[in-house]
């Protein structure tokens, strides 16, 4: 091997590159802002009583045997600081309450509390106030609104009593656009770490894994791609909602797989099921090489195509961003698609008149609502533009379009707008907002799960016409999609995977 080829040369400077992202990353970490946070840590929690229930035994003089309840007092230092890059001004403090944070302290009752401050920051004590919201109460203190620059810390020594040292003390409270976290304990002179133990653990990791990749790539031989690769023309046409992640699947195929061309030609599911068909029975040279992605199972009269289960795939119904619901039940849906409901108050929504916003009789994410959801097929199409009713006589307006991007851009565009679509695509959309359905949410996670009986989703297939020859580029593309790297490439763009353990189980 030439040590001086060009694949070497990436590898060196990937290592190279890994380790000044390690520096590049420290520098981000200790320079440049992040979220406003308030960190916190207990620097102190000692008995000052004669109880040793704690196992502390302690010796005692003057006061604290003389004033009544102080058996098993405790002394606990309670440190809260800025340990983010930004400022924290008092209107940051998120709580509808006069005071900021809560500290509570499991098991114990406050006696009393004394604040401190470092050297210049003489200014803080204006805030700790009972006016500004400063109290106690049982085993809960109220902590004001106080503003803290950068690394501005304040200190809370509490005395205690009613027991043990060590118990668990919590602060409650939340910060705009923040967090409120607990750091590592200390003691009084410690100072706050400069950055995380994460990072640092971060950092140390990325350098040691992209040193060794490099090393590996280097030392090995050349070896053929990870997959069972095959030359040719491919044609994947079929779903429209699965078409995302079909043409990334596609292109990363052909990187990996010099001498191959994959076409992804979408026209809806029935189309493309139907396209496949009537290739494979003109063909003389048995499977075409045609792959249709259906969304839901064939229809019944063809049984030359053959099934590949690729994937779990969820669809959302779609409102416009004027209608102010967030959930239907089904039967509502149900009525709305027969045309017994023209205006959305009617639902308890804004005066506005419903337009449904439908795809051609070709899709399968059609299919799949009309089976799911509406256990019926959809009313006639009554506009062309999705505003104007054609057909007076009609109930509502509905229209058909034939993409699922343009069902999307549709809704987003018309007042009253309502329609259905794949989940990650209706999920970036703009303009419009997705609907729980009876209650249930619209959600790839869940489903995976278990967890949810959320009834709109369906398996993804892939149709062949008849078996492929082992060796074709439609066999060794089908096996990239279920068992090689085209399954990252379905579960990136929202879809669950037939060939992993979850969707072994969603699939069958």
């Amino acid at each position: 091997m030439e040590w001086l080829s060009a694949e070497n040369v990436v590898a060196v400077g990937t290592a190279v590159l890994g380790i000044v992202a390690s520096g590049v990353m420290v520098w981000y970490e200790r320079r440049v802002p992040r979220r406003k946070r308030i960190g916190y840590r207990v620097q102190m929690d000692n008995p000052i009583g004669d109880d040793v229930r704690s196992g502390r035994a302690n010796r005692r003089l003057g006061l604290f045997d003389e004033v009544p309840g102080m058996s098993d007092a405790t002394l606990v230092l309670l440190r809260i600081e800025n340990d983010g890059s930004q400022s924290i001004a008092d209107n940051d403090y998120t709580g509808r309450e006069l005071h900021g944070l809560t500290a509570v302290f499991t098991d114990r009752t406050i006696r009393g509390v004394s604040v401190t401050q470092p050297v210049g920051t003489d200014h803080l004590m204006d805030h700790f106030t009972p006016a500004a919201g400063l109290g106690y109460d049982t085993n809960t203190l109220r902590i004001p609104r106080v503003p803290l620059n950068p690394r501005d810390h304040f200190k809370l020594l509490v005395l205690l009593s009613g027991g043990d040292v060590g118990r668990d003390i919590r602060l409650i409270g939340g910060i705009r656009d923040g967090e409120v976290h607990p750091n590592r304990s200390a003691t009084p002179d410690d100072k706050a770490p400069l950055f995380s133990r994460a990072s640092r653990l971060i950092t140390i990791m990325l350098t040691v894994c992209v040193v060794t990749l490099a090393t590996i790539v280097v030392a090995r031989d050349d070896t053929p791609p990870p997959i069972g690769c095959a030359h040719g023309t491919l044609t994947v046409t079929g779903s429209t909602a699965f078409a995302p992640a079909m043409v990334e699947a596609a292109k990363k195929y052909e990187k990996d797989c010099e001498g191959s061309t994959i076409v992804v030609d979408p026209h809806g599911s029935t189309a493309g099921v139907r396209e496949l068909e009537t290739k494979g029975l003109a063909s003389k040279k048995g499977s075409p090489a045609i792959v249709a992605m259906s969304d839901g199972p064939k229809p019944s009269d063809m049984p030359q195509l053959l099934e590949h289960r690729v994937a779990m795939s969820v669809f959302a119904i779609v409102v416009n961003k004027g209608i102010n619901l967030k959930n239907l039940s089904t039967a509502d849906v149900q009525r709305l698609y027969r045309g017994d409901i023209k205006n959305w108050h009617e639902l308890g929504g804004p005066d506005v008149a419903v337009h449904l916003v439908s795809r051609d009789a070709n899709s399968g994410t059609r299919q799949v609502f009309q089976r799911r959801v509406l256990k019926r097929s959809e009313i006639a199409n009554s506009s062309v533009d999705c505003v104007h009713k054609d057909d007076p006589t009609a109930p509502v307006i509905r229209c058909e379009l034939d993409s699922t991007d343009q069902v999307l851009s549709e809704v987003a565009e018309v007042p009253g707008a309502i329609g259905y679509s794949e989940l990650t695509l209706a999920s970036r959309a703009k303009g419009l907002h997705v609907l729980t359905l009876d209650g249930h949410v619209a959600s790839v996670d869940v489903i995976e799960q278990g967890t949810s009986n959320y009834p709109y989703r369906e398996i993804e297939y892939a149709y062949t016409y008849g078996t492929p020859p082992d060796d074709s580029l439609t066999s060794s593309f089908l096996n990239y999609l279920t068992q090689g790297v085209g399954q990252d490439v379905i579960r990136i763009h929202g879809h669950i995977p037939c060939g992993t353990v979850e969707g072994i189980r969603l699939c069958t």
